[in-house]
């Protein structure tokens, strides 16, 4: 089955243009925690993992070994800015604008890695990401502007939360999973995978299209290494 039509792309790319304007990406409400499967992966390819410990408002999770198709490092104040400037890139990407000018079917989520800044008024950093489908995997195409990531398999402390993601909710949500973790054998895997600034950077993973206002579904993850599984099974 085919990701996305045409046409359902070129009006996500409208309303990606316009989003800010509309207030499409304000008001993320009802949150959720953990367990939520989101819609979209049952008509588009989602990385695959294992759940291996649901806790009190948090998921840990094991992702497979994934490849992903990423923007340079985008500095902004604004995480849904920044976000729409890299989406608009790799849209252009799985449209064709690519080297071997090949269309490339649409994935989920599309993520955000956010290196915050050490001020409220400062620029963050932020690297917006979407997983190549495993049919490209093997020879994802090479494009300007953008890098490949090839994620070794790797964990995920997950928290959830549906509407739509605004800047306002993104820091207050990471605060949350941070939070429920805490005291935790996690924390700790995380403490040590990261080192001293582990609670600093996080990422956004979105898994709807602008045009949904249905069973949004939204998480924030952690993401570590263990050296010493045994210690946390």
């Amino acid at each position: 089955m085919a990701a996305f039509s045409i046409f359902k792309l070129s009006l996500l790319l409208s309303l990606l243009s316009n989003s800010h304007h509309l207030g499409l990406w304000s008001g993320a409400s009802n949150r959720e925690s953990v367990g939520i499967s989101p819609p979209s992966c049952s008509r588009i390819e989602c990385p695959s993992y294992d759940v291996v410990h649901v806790g009190n408002g948090f998921e840990i999770r094991r992702y497979n070994s994934t490849v992903w198709m990423s923007t340079s490092p985008i500095q902004d104040i604004s995480l849904v800015e920044a976000t729409r400037t890299g989406f608009l890139q790799l849209f252009d990407y799985i449209q064709g604008k690519n080297d071997y000018e090949q269309k490339i079917e649409m994935t989920a989520p599309v993520i955000t890695e956010v290196s915050p800044s050490d001020g409220p008024l400062c620029e963050s950093s932020f690297v917006i990401s979407f997983s190549v489908p495993k049919l490209n995997q093997a020879n994802p195409p090479p494009a300007k502007g953008l890098h490949l990531q090839r994620w070794e398999p790797v964990y995920a402390a997950v928290r959830q939360f549906s509407g739509f993601v605004a800047d306002s909710d993104v820091g207050e949500e990471a605060a949350a999973l941070q939070a429920s973790l805490a005291g935790t054998v996690w924390s700790a895997a995380i403490e040590k995978s990261h080192g001293a600034d582990h609670s600093s950077g996080y990422t956004v993973a979105q898994y709807n299209s602008p045009f949904e206002f249905d069973d949004r579904v939204n998480e924030i993850w952690m993401l570590f290494n263990i050296q010493d599984e045994l210690t946390l099974m």
